[in-house]
């Protein structure tokens, strides 16, 4: 299937695992990555000063000559400003940053144990294929800023007197783009901006061998600290999302013209979606960020995780190397980056649609560094025999507790996803909670005539079966 672009940020849809890594009292178990989002554009920037690196994932499907990118920037944009970065970078800076989800097992109540701290661990430049026309360029209002090649793309630097002259430019120069993009141009003609034009020149593409096309990375200096979007709304059916990542050495980041939230997160769930497929830490995640986003109608920019980017806890990944730091454009980090980079990563995700996100993204730094994370908790009950029990007194107490608890989970998870809690219930008692474990009880909570109080009826042998 043919797509004709005409974006800020083409998606690409990033999936893989993760090997179980050991975090102080725990484990991590699972994460939900950017690659749960089908089309989800994935951007990141760098924020420096004055000093803005902005790095883009393409996952364009179909004919190379139709992709065209074209992005507003402040300034004319020179060709060592324009890089093809790594794609790799990408897929590191998801995982480590990905919701994640851990696992901690109940101490023994018949041998009460006491909890331990831990510490937290150039190609040379090449004529455009096509001839400029510099005379119906002017006639147009139209004018070529600079050009050159970079990795696979042929690059032109455009700026322009009115949007209906450069969308008939881009029209006439090959690029597909859709129709009536003038009206999204129009407003960053106003601003006096240029325009970032790329397309794929098919014999560097060749040369390169790649499957897929190469991430785009530009940098510029301006006082407005920003990310157009609404460019990629022209030809979008439906929401859409956008995952973005933000490298500064301040603070947290934020957007200055909608609200920016937090994710509900640092909850305990029931211990059955690390294996349960319909009910999966990935579906969890998924449906719990399609609710969110639609309770708040589409008008908030959520934050997923926080952190400074020397360290990690419970890790998904290993933070981001030093090398793989100035992949992306930043600067001044040399060494071991778990040695006090002081570089703060924080990641947004926005579903939005044309009418409740009308202006582009606008940013400001803050103070704070204070850690944070979406992270989501299994508890495992403990094992043991009642009746064996030495200190049975203190067990009883461990299993009331645990009813509480159990039923509170059942309670979490039905709020944040709207999953029947009652199918939640029935779950959590029939699921395994691990492979070849037998299912663990939960107190029963609900109706006394409901499914779930039937079904816990007869596993305790009180009841017909349901």
């Amino acid at each position: 299937m043919k797509r004709n672009f005409i974006t800020l940020a083409l998606a690409s849809a990033l999936a893989g695992g993760s090997a179980t890594a050991q975090a102080f009292c725990g484990f991590y178990v699972g994460k939900a990555d950017a690659g749960l989002f089908n089309e989800a554009s994935k951007v990141v920037m760098v924020r420096d000063g004055e000093r803005t690196v902005i790095n883009m994932l393409n996952d364009y499907q179909g004919a190379l000559t139709e992709f065209a990118l074209v992005v507003p920037v402040p300034v004319v944009l020179q060709k060592e400003d324009v890089k093809t970065p790594q794609r790799a970078v990408f897929d590191r800076i998801d995982a480590y940053s990905a919701p994640r989800l851990a696992e901690y097992y109940d101490p023994n109540p018949c041998h009460p144990q006491y909890p331990r701290s831990m510490a937290a661990p150039a190609a040379a430049q090449k004529s455009m294929g096509r001839a400029i026309a510099e005379d119906r360029a002017e006639e147009l209002g139209v004018r070529v800023e600079a050009q050159y090649t970079v990795g696979p793309y042929d690059i032109v630097m455009l700026s322009a007197e009115q949007s209906d002259g450069l969308e008939t430019w881009l029209h006439e120069n090959g690029y597909r783009i859709p129709a009536g993009a003038s009206q999204a141009l129009a407003p960053y003609i106003r601003q006096d901006m240029k325009f970032f034009v790329a397309k794929v020149n098919l014999e560097e593409h060749a040369k390169s061998g790649a499957q897929l096309l190469a991430p785009l990375q530009f940098a510029f200096r301006t006082e407005k600290f920003m990310l157009p979007i609404r460019l990629g709304m022209i030809n979008a059916r439906g929401p859409q999302d956008l995952v973005l990542w933000v490298l500064s050495k301040k603070g947290r980041v934020e957007t200055s013209n909608y609200r920016t939230a937090k994710l509900p997160a640092n909850v305990e769930l029931p211990p059955y979606v690390k294996f349960d497929a319909d009910h999966s830490f990935a579906r969890f995640y998924k449906t719990m960020f399609d609710a969110q986003a639609k309770r708040e109608n589409y008008r908030v920019v959520f934050t997923e995780y926080f952190w400074d980017m020397s360290w990690c806890d419970p890790c998904a990944a290993n933070p981001l190397t030093a090398q793989e730091l100035a992949n992306l454009g930043v600067e001044g980090v040399r060494g071991d980056t778990r040695r006090g980079a002081r570089v703060m990563l924080t990641r947004l995700h926005v579903r939005y649609t044309p009418e409740t996100f009308p202006e582009d993204l606008v940013f400001q730094e803050t103070a704070d560094r204070r850690n944070w994370q979406t992270r989501y908790v299994l508890r495992h009950p403990a094992k043991f025999d009642l009746e064996d029990c030495p200190n049975r007194e203190h067990a009883e107490r461990y299993l009331e507790q645990l009813r509480r608890r159990q039923e509170k989970e059942a309670q979490t998870l039905a709020t944040l996803t709207d999953w029947d809690v009652d199918a939640i219930r029935v779950k959590a008692i029939t699921a395994p909670h691990a492979p070849d474990e037998a299912p663990q009880s939960i107190a029963p909570g609900a109706a006394p005539d409901s499914p779930f109080e039937r079904l816990w009826r007869w596993l305790q042998g009180d009841g017909a079966k349901p």
